[in-house]
C-alpha cells in the first residue's frame, strides 16, 4: 500500500504558538509534538551544514516509527560545485544521514538547483550516473529544464521531478519516478486548490506511488494546518474505501 506523507519545511517556530503548538510547550518539545500531528518534515538547514550524528539520533528518538525526514542537499553540491565533481562530498553528505537511514526514517533527498542554472542535460546525466541509489527529487528553478529530455533522464534513474509551486513559478506536474514530491510554497491556498491537491494525491496513491507534500514554513502555522487537513481527509477517504 502506498503512503502519503505531509508536513512543512521545518518545525522550530515559536510563532506557531498557540495555534499549533500549545502555549506552554518548550521549544525542545516542538519536534515530538509536531510528530503527533504530522508524519513528515522537510529539513532545510542541511543546505548550509552537515547533520551531526547526535542531532540525527535525537530526532530519531523523538519521532514515532514511520515518521519521515526529507532532507535538502547541501549547497556545496547544488550551488557551489553546481553538480560537477561532487562525488566525494555527496558520499560525505549521505554519511551524515546514516542515523536516519538506519532507523528507516530517511525520506527522499531534495536537490534544489540555483535559479540561474540553465538546462544542461550532459551535466545532469553525469551527476545522476554518479549518484548512489537513494530516493531523490530535483527542483529545477530555470524554465529551460522543463522538457521531455530532462524528464526522460529522471525516469531512467527513478528520480522525481519536484513539483514546486510558488507565486512566481509552477513546475509541470510530471511523473518521473515511483514516488512524487510536492513543495507548496504559496502562503495561502483556497479550499478549491486544496481539494485539487487531495484529488491528485489520491491518483498517485491509487497507482501505488508514495507521495511527499511539504508546505512553506511561515511565521504563522497555516502550512502545518494545510498539511494536517490533507492527511486527515486522505486518511478518511482511505478508511471509507476499505472493503468491509
Amino acid at each position: 500500500m502506498a503512503h502519503f506523507y505531509a508536513g512543512t519545511s521545518g518545525w522550530a517556530y515559536a510563532s506557531w504558538k498557540p495555534d499549533f503548538y500549545p502555549a506552554k510547550l518548550a521549544q525542545a518539545k516542538f519536534l515530538p509534538y509536531y510528530a503527533t500531528q504530522l508524519n513528515a518534515v522537510e529539513v532545510n538547514f542541511t543546505f548550509r551544514q552537515l547533520l551531526k550524528d547526535t542531532t540525527a539520533e535525537k530526532w530519531v528518538g523523538e519521532t514515532p516509527p514511520g515518521f519521515c525526514f526529507s532532507v535538502k542537499a547541501h549547497q556545496v553540491i547544488t550551488h557551489i560545485k553546481r553538480m560537477q565533481q561532487t562525488e566525494d562530498f555527496v558520499r560525505r553528505f549521505l554519511g551524515s544521514l546514516e542515523p536516519l537511514a538506519r532507523a528507516a526514517k530517511l525520506g527522499p533527498l531534495l536537490f534544489q538547483l540555483p535559479p540561474n542554472l540553465k538546462a544542461d542535460r550532459s551535466l545532469l546525466a553525469d551527476f545522476l550516473a554518479g549518484l548512489p541509489r537513494v530516493p531523490s527529487a530535483f527542483e529545477f528553478r530555470h524554465a529551460s529544464w522543463f522538457d521531455e529530455a530532462t524528464f526522460d533522464l529522471l525516469r531512467r534513474h527513478n528520480c522525481a521531478l519536484c513539483v514546486a509551486e510558488t507565486e512566481e513559478r509552477v513546475t509541470p506536474d510530471v511523473i518521473t519516478a515511483d514516488f512524487c514530491y510536492y513543495r507548496y510554497r504559496k502562503p495561502d491556498y483556497a479550499r478549491e486548490e486544496r481539494q485539487a491537491m487531495i484529488t491528485r494525491m489520491q491518483e498517485h496513491l491509487a497507482a501505488q506511488r508514495n507521495v511527499y507534500a511539504y508546505f512553506k514554513h511561515e511565521e504563522t502555522p497555516q502550512g502545518a494546518r494545510y498539511a494536517l487537513e490533507l492527511l486527515q481527509e486522505i486518511a478518511s477517504q482511505q478508511q471509507t474505501e476499505k472493503p468491509r
